[in-house]
């Protein structure tokens, strides 16, 4: 999702409550075609389905993300305006930030999916008998691998899901296979805005990052948790932890580079900017959980390969 604030966006991902909305719409349209047949009803936690869901209203880019790839694109008949994934992706004006529950409801849902319960958005929904999935921000790979199959479960791709949870998986143990031994961890800072605001190893991308093999120079910000995994570093903190890779997460939102980080006060010096290490990522991959994460580590550890061991 695009960030209004890095504050709001470490908010947004340290939102780690689970509630499922339960019953059930009647879903009168048939299975498009090549799809397997499922049987209903089915159960994730709390949440039954008794007919496969034919209108599906997905509040969350990384849920977008997943029910495209899961092959339940079809049943997807409106996303949130921050859902630019796909592009094929029906986008509205429904926000996610602030989710509506007479305009959610107003596309006749017969599943919605959420990452968040914002607004109590959760209890109005079941107030109107419409079944929710939430899929919180993800934590571990784990996470999004269960959010997944989770997912094509109630769609009715279980299947599909579980093949692409598994490509995940063995891509994600082919690029960790390939990585060079080292005596030494090589060290990094991710950003997630100028402000400079980061992620440590506690969170989901802090752990794409251990994946790699690489020590977090934000842990220490944050030892004792009350920033939830994402605090705000200064930059006598940056300069002094001095670490070999800087990766921009806020290259599109904010137009940050190579060039900007070096222009900073004291920052010319450090080992990334000097050895050409500063990376910058694409913003939306790198603060979602679904299938792009191959993709947003595949960049990672081919910048790490890249340094001699």
């Amino acid at each position: 999702m695009n960030r209004r604030t890095p504050r709001l966006f470490a908010a947004t991902l340290a939102v780690a409550a689970l509630a499922l909305g339960a019953c059930a719409e009647k879903a009168d349209d048939k299975p498009s075609a090549g799809t397997a047949a499922a049987t209903y009803p089915v159960t994730v936690g709390a949440l039954t389905l008794d007919k496969r869901p034919e209108k599906i209203v997905a509040l969350s880019p990384t849920a977008t993300e997943m029910l495209f790839a899961i092959g339940a694109g079809p049943q997807v008949t409106a996303v949130d305006d921050q859902s630019n994934y796909p592009a094929d992706a029906p986008k509205t004006d429904l926000s996610a930030f602030q989710p509506n529950a007479e305009a959610i409801a107003g596309r006749n849902p017969d599943l919605v999916v959420l990452s968040d319960d914002r607004n109590k958005i959760v209890e109005q929904l079941g107030k109107l008998k419409i079944p929710v999935y939430l899929t919180p921000a993800a934590t571990t790979l784990d996470d999004s691998y269960r959010q997944i199959t989770e997912l094509g479960t109630l769609t009715g791709h279980a299947d599909q899901a579980t093949d692409v949870a598994t490509r995940m998986k063995d891509d994600i143990a082919k690029l960790v296979k390939d990585l060079p031994q080292r005596a030494e961890k090589l060290t990094y800072f991710h950003e997630l805005g100028p402000e400079l605001y980061s992620a440590t190893s506690k969170t989901f991308i802090g752990s794409l990052y251990s994946q790699a093999g690489l020590t977090n120079i934000a842990d220490p910000a944050d030892a004792d948790g009350k920033s939830a995994g994402y605090p705000q570093l200064s930059q006598e903190f940056i300069v002094k932890a001095d670490p070999d890779f800087v990766f921009l997460a806020d290259a599109k939102c904010c137009q940050q580079s190579a060039d900007t980080v070096k222009a900073r006060s004291g920052w010319a010096g450090l080992t990334a900017v000097k050895n050409n290490q500063v990376i910058a990522l694409d913003d939306d991959i790198a603060s979602r959980w679904g299938p792009r994460v191959v993709d947003l580590l595949r960049v990672i550890i081919d910048a790490v390969a890249k340094v001699p061991a």
